[in-house]
This record gives structure tokens, C-alpha cells and sequence, in this order.
């Protein structure tokens, strides 16, 4: 299924229309892939990180987002660089739901507890690139780091900070 998400992302003649639930699902799940390995250290914190962030927002069992989170680190693996590969879930996901994405990724970025100057970097030019300005990104970075204070370690929660990160930004609209 995932296969040829890569080729119909960046697609020269592509038109820019949204992609399917489960694509789109993936292609951002990417997105949060490259923002964990920006440090060159991608454990375990941020891969459960991310497949919590996709089973909240998307209603699925943690079985079904790691297998979205694995096709998530092929597709990132594979993808060119950062600017074509952005530019390409750009147009096919709404405005309004970039700033949900950017929240994800600073979720992702700050789930090992370290807020590295490579992660930083990843996740800024990233929200640049999806057209998110710099504050609306640091206020999404404030949310996530409230959110993640309010947490308790003794409670093991792994609630988002907003359950509504790839919600919408995965339907396409």
C-alpha cells in the first residue's frame, strides 16, 4: 500500500490534492520519524512516542500504528531531502492543520527529555516549510511542554497534548 507513496509524492506532475486517510497518516508519521533521528540518536522514548501520538489521534491500537510508524521510517529513509519531502505533504495537507503536525513534532522531539539543538533545528525548519510561522510553532512547543510537565511519571500517561494533532491533518482537509 505504502510502496508508492514516495512516487506519488513527488511526482513532478502531481497535482496537489490530499491524500488518502492511511497515506496521509504515514507520510506525516515521516515527518515525526526525521525530527527524532535529527539528533542521530532515535530510541526507544521517541518510537513509542510517536506510536502513541498516532493511536490517540487516529483511534488505533498501538499494534496498528507501529506497523504505521515502520512504514513511517521506510518512506523517511527513502525520502529526499527535507525541503521536497515537506513541500510535498504541504499541498496536499490543509493550513489549519499544519500547526497540529508542528505540536507532534515538538511531542516527538521532547519525548526523550532532551531538547537538542539538531531536533530543535529539524523541527523549526520543518514548521518554516509547512508554512507555520515561528510563533504559532513556539506556542504549539509551549502546549507540548505543559502538557508533558502536568504528567506524571507514576502514571505512565501517554495522552497527547492535543488528541487532535493528525486528526484532521490526516483527512486531507
Amino acid at each position: 500500500m505504502f510502496r508508492n507513496l514516495l512516487s506519488r509524492l513527488f511526482a513532478e506532475d502531481a497535482p496537489a490534492r490530499a491524500l488518502p486517510s492511511q497515506e496521509a497518516e504515514v507520510a506525516v508519521a515521516a515527518l515525526l520519524v526525521r525530527v527524532a533521528r535529527a539528533d542521530d540518536h532515535y530510541g526507544r522514548a521517541e518510537r513509542d512516542r510517536i506510536d502513541h501520538v498516532l493511536a490517540a489521534c487516529r483511534g488505533i491500537d498501538l499494534d496498528t500504528a507501529t506497523e504505521r510508524r515502520l512504514a513511517a521510517e521506510m518512506i523517511e529513509a527513502e525520502a529526499p531531502d527535507t525541503v521536497r519531502f515537506t513541500r510535498a505533504i504541504k499541498d496536499r495537507i490543509s493550513l489549519s492543520d499544519r500547526i497540529h503536525v508542528i505540536a507532534a513534532m515538538w511531542d516527538v522531539a521532547l519525548a526523550d527529555g532532551k531538547r537538542t539543538a539538531d531536533e530543535d533545528a529539524a523541527v523549526r525548519l520543518a514548521a518554516n516549510l509547512l508554512g507555520v510561522n515561528d510563533v504559532d510553532s513556539a506556542r504549539a512547543r509551549q502546549r507540548v511542554e505543559a502538557s508533558r510537565a502536568a504528567r506524571t511519571p507514576r502514571t505512565g500517561n501517554t495522552a497527547t497534548p492535543d488528541e487532535s494533532l493528525l486528526d484532521s491533518a490526516s483527512s486531507g482537509g
